[in-house]
């Protein structure tokens, strides 16, 4: 009887780790901007996301990483506007698949000192401008439908967020 090959079984495929995040916004004028603030390791331009804290609700945590990462408050959506994947190096140097559930965020106001205001720079960008500066394809392409979707509205406020 002649052995039989078989196939090797397939690698596990890497789990995919939940964040949750924010795009935070405001109306100036005719014009929407965009907030975005740079990564603690690297210094480029992302949102303020995070990881999951026990029971709290995804838009708990959202809301949380904007105050703590960007000194942010204000109207946060009810429902995520979209997702997007990127790789995370952790402190371990391994490397992680993240799928990031992002909400709208008005901001209302804008804290002077902050959590992590020694660790982070942020600015606000026209909107364009904050696309063109984020890496992420999948980010990128929130943030279009994000701004096309809040063209349509009628603005709820106009101006720059009182500091706290």
């Amino acid at each position: 009887m002649a052995a039989r090959a078989t196939a090797a079984p397939a690698p596990p495929r890497p789990r995919t780790r939940r964040q949750y995040g924010v795009v935070p916004y405001r109306r100036v004028k005719d014009r929407i901007e965009i907030l975005l603030i740079t990564s603690r390791n690297t210094g480029r331009w992302i949102i303020p996301k995070g990881w999951p804290i026990g029971r709290k609700p995804p838009r708990d945590v959202a809301r949380l990483e904007a105050l703590e990462e960007a000194g942010l408050e204000g109207a946060i959506a009810k429902r995520p506007c979209g997702a997007f994947h990127y790789q995370k190096r952790l402190n371990d140097g391994a490397v992680v698949l993240c799928r990031v559930s992002v909400f709208a965020l008005e901001v209302g106001r804008q804290r002077r000192i902050w959590p992590e205001s020694r660790e982070r720079k942020r600015r606000w960008f026209a909107a364009e401008r904050a696309i063109a500066l984020v890496r992420e394809a999948e980010l990128k392409a929130l943030i279009g439908v994000l701004l096309r979707s809040l063209e349509k509205r009628s603005p709820a406020t106009t101006g720059k967020p009182r500091p706290l």
